[in-house]
């Protein structure tokens, strides 16, 4: 607030008399030559009055520099907010809450504690809606102040772009996180001047941005795309290297879900703009998706979201471990277990693992998942260690987490702090994702045997694998995916292929579990042929611990 500035010579007198005269004056700045003092009417008020009744008597005639008090109340107008604040808590009780005197190259002016305690909030609020590296609003932002997309039936022109930069992750790769940062605040500057006054912008993270538009038709909107796509055309330049860099963009109008049931709000045509989004890149990206009114987009909606929760799933809790029994076909006892990944989400509910396990691979969440899997299947062997019914357990890993070459040191921390022997763990390659780097895969599964870890091959014959593949990666077990003991019971020629290659493998020294037994004569079949252990839903089906506990003890007492 302006300070009304008085000469350090006026009397106490003439100040009352200035309070009592304005009650909304709360004090006022004392000039004392090149240096100036607060004097609040509280002080004052405390002064004239007096611990006896004496204080007007004793210090009517006293000047205004004679009633400052002896503690300063002034603070340097470069200080920031949060260090104003902290100035402010660190004051002694009595005047916390005593108005400040704030000394800039204006002159002098009087703050409040509230005032300062109002704008830090307020720069707070500010920070929780928007994003700290290009200042766009964030989805929070979107949640919170967006139009309601159910009560939008008379906005039918609302939209939402969601656009995703292409393959941003090599940039990072290859030029450092520095440079993604310096492309992702320019892309945003591009961004501002695309969309301009049609649209609202956010970035809903990584490489991931938004725009919310009203009032616009189909055509409006596509213009809008094709606007930010064509401000890609022009390379990003960084230390002088040229980068371009593509986006893809996935549309979604109101119109044309304001009957869908999911879920009310924005998030409905977020999911929407994500699922046309994700169209876009199978089909080519750097380009424009659209689901419409047409078109059947549940399935893209649910990969969407999908999608966005994955990256909470490990934070909720909503992730499990089951565990199915692997039975030893030649003495009939229990070969260990393999533990398999399950996930109920708070809003989508089940998820089945073919649906996240691609997107988690292809975002790059399967590190966090991966590592969350290791701790708790090695938590488990411990504990049933403790109880006395040590098992072996299966984990399966995907090829993306061998990417940092660091797997072997992150499964030997994990066995260490869980106390677990290498050889009760084995890990299972899945083949979600093809080998990329077969050489330094090859080597980190050689150091896990080294350390005593098993080593399979998980669904042989399903997808990228090959007896090549079996050449030049070091393994303990194979693992013959089911859709080859599905038929093994009713076709002579399935039988004679899964001989071959039990007899090929067992020649390498590599042991064979046959996956998916679901029939009596299948596992007769697999037992004749030589196969060393089975799975399925014959055996058993997957479990969470506390129904495997009562299951085992079952089979135990049958036999």
């Amino acid at each position: 607030m302006a300070a009304l500035v008085v000469p350090g010579t006026v009397s106490a007198t003439e100040i009352d008399a200035m309070f009592r005269s304005d009650r909304g004056l709360r004090a006022v700045v004392v000039e004392q030559g090149e240096s100036f003092g607060l004097l609040t009417r509280d002080h004052l008020e405390f002064k004239l009055t007096g611990r006896l009744g004496y204080g007007r008597a004793l210090n009517t005639r006293r000047t205004a520099s004679e009633l400052l008090p002896a503690a300063g109340s002034s603070m340097a107008a470069d200080l920031d907010l949060q260090s104003a604040a902290q100035a402010v808590l660190e004051r002694p009780e009595y005047e916390r809450y005593q108005d400040l005197l704030v000394l800039g190259a204006t002159g002098p002016r009087i703050v409040t504690v509230s005032d300062i305690f109002a704008a830090v909030s307020a720069q707070f609020r500010h920070a929780s809606l928007h994003d700290p590296l290009t200042g766009l609003p964030n989805r929070r932002m979107l949640e919170e102040h967006c139009p309601d997309i159910s009560a939008s039936a008379g906005l039918p022109g609302v939209g939402i772009l969601f656009i995703d930069l292409d393959d941003f992750k090599s940039v990072n790769d290859t030029y450092g996180h520095r440079a993604g940062d310096a492309v992702l605040r320019e892309f945003a500057r591009r961004l501002i001047r695309s969309v301009g006054n049609r649209g609202t912008l956010m970035r809903l993270g990584g490489d991931e941005f938004a725009v919310l538009l009203t009032d616009v038709d189909e055509d409006a909107a596509c213009a809008v795309a094709n606007g930010i796509l064509d401000s890609l055309e022009d390379a990003f330049v960084l230390d002088g290297c040229e980068l371009h860099v593509s986006a893809t963009i996935g549309l979604a109008l109101g119109v044309d879900i304001i009957a869908e049931d999911l879920l009310a709000g924005p998030d409905v045509l977020l999911r929407h703009a994500d699922g046309a989004m994700l169209r876009a890149k199978r089909e080519g990206k750097r380009r424009i998706g659209r689901i419409g009114p047409c078109q059947e987009p549940a399935p893209f909606a649910r990969q969407a979201h999908i999608r966005r929760r994955l990256s909470s799933a490990v934070d909720d809790s909503a992730l499990t471990l089951h565990y199915q029994p692997v039975l030893d076909l030649a003495t009939g006892e229990d070969a260990g277990v393999e533990a398999l990944l399950r996930w109920n989400d708070r809003e989508i509910g089940p998820v089945a693992p073919d649906e996240f396990i691609p997107l988690a691979e292809h975002t790059g969440e399967i590190r966090r998942i991966g590592a969350w899997v290791l701790d708790q299947a090695c938590a488990q062997s411990r504990s049933w260690i403790d109880a006395g019914t040590p098992r072996n357990i299966a984990v399966n890993v995907s090829p993306v987490q061998f990417a940092g070459a660091t797997l072997p040191s992150d499964i030997r921390a994990a066995l260490n702090r869980h106390g677990i022997p290498a050889g009760m763990l084995e890990i299972e390659i899945t083949e979600g994702t093809a080998i990329v780097d077969v050489p330094s895969v090859a080597s980190q599964l050689r150091e896990l045997i080294d350390m005593g870890v098993g080593v399979a091959l998980d669904d042989y014959g399903s997808a990228y694998s090959s007896l090549a593949m079996l050449r030049v990666l070091p393994l303990t077990t194979l693992k013959i995916d089911k859709a080859f003991i599905r038929d093994i019971d009713s076709e002579p020629h399935t039988a004679t292929i899964v001989r071959g290659l039990i007899q090929t493998l067992n020649a390498m020294g590599v042991r064979v579990t046959a996956e998916g037994v679901e029939r009596q004569e299948q596992l007769n079949i697999l037992r004749d042929l030589g196969c060393d252990t089975a799975q399925g839903y014959l055996i058993a089906p997957p479990m969470d611990p506390s129904e495997f506990r009562l299951v085992m003890n079952e089979i135990e007492d049958s036999k």
